[in-house]
């Protein structure tokens, strides 16, 4: 009975090696990852995706995911150019493309990655104005996200994109830029009214000098005057006679006897 009982339980010792090897050993590996084997502490050609057989105890894998990340970027106090204090936050977006350089050269990439984030944030707009700050985003997102990526190509990121969310601005500057907005607002609308009187009066002019090269343009604008009040039934009409047509008989009447 003894015999039996320890060899039963090698038997069972025996089996819990075997799935404890193969459960180390066996790593299944998705389509977006990769797997950075160290085999007795150096480090081997990338692992997968799939099925990835190591040594147990000798190897150590790690999983690094070669999918975008979208990483927020904390709110910063920036000092613009002009000495103007806002806070501005970002999003990040890269990858992974050397999953060796991610693993070997930067202790956690994620946190590195966002420390270069930031400093880069408050470091980028503190060289720009306000003013291309708020109108000219695409051109410092553009100029981010040239800084940030050669920053961390050391380190086999690739930063794709970069984008400055929200710019937070003192009440006094919001004061400041609602009242310059009105006064462009005016300054437009006031000389759409010039050129608007510019237009009419050059209109006027050449319907003044058309009517002086045909008189007779102005009897019949005269007319049309005359047809356009006499729908009003409650309107006095006074209709001048114009002098043309009693001009021969003023003639007449002056002639001596």
């Amino acid at each position: 009975m003894p015999i039996f009982a320890t060899s039963f339980m090698g038997f069972l010792l025996i089996i819990f090696l075997v799935i404890y090897f193969l459960s180390s050993a066996i790593k299944i590996l998705r389509e977006y990852e990769r797997g950075v084997v160290f085999r007795l502490g150096r480090v081997i050609p990338v692992k997968g995706p799939g099925l990835v057989i190591i040594w147990p105890i000798i190897d150590r894998l790690v999983r690094v995911s070669l999918r975008i990340v979208a990483m927020d970027v904390p709110a910063q106090d920036v000092i613009t150019e002009d000495n103007i204090t806002v806070k501005v936050n970002a999003v990040i977006y890269f990858r992974v493309i050397e999953p060796i350089k991610a693993i070997t050269e930067v202790e956690d990439f994620l946190y590195a990655t966002s420390m270069i984030a930031q400093t880069t944030l408050r470091s980028i707009l503190g060289q720009s104005q306000l003013d291309d700050l708020l109108s000219k985003r695409e051109e410092v997102n553009a100029k981010l996200q040239k800084v940030i990526d050669f920053q961390t190509e050391p380190w086999g990121i690739k930063v794709t994109t970069v984008e400055v969310k929200n710019v937070d601005l003192p009440i006094e500057m919001q004061r400041a830029i609602a009242k310059q907005a009105e006064a462009e607002r005016e300054r437009r609308a006031k000389i759409i009214h010039a050129e608007g009187e510019f237009q009419a009066s050059q209109k006027l002019v050449d319907a003044a000098t058309i009517i002086a090269t045909a008189p007779s343009a102005l009897q019949l604008r005269f007319l049309q005057t005359l047809t356009e009040i006499a729908t009003e039934k409650n309107s006095t009409i006074i209709f001048p006679v114009p002098i043309d047509l009693i001009k021969p008989f003023l003639e007449k009447m002056e002639k001596p006897k």
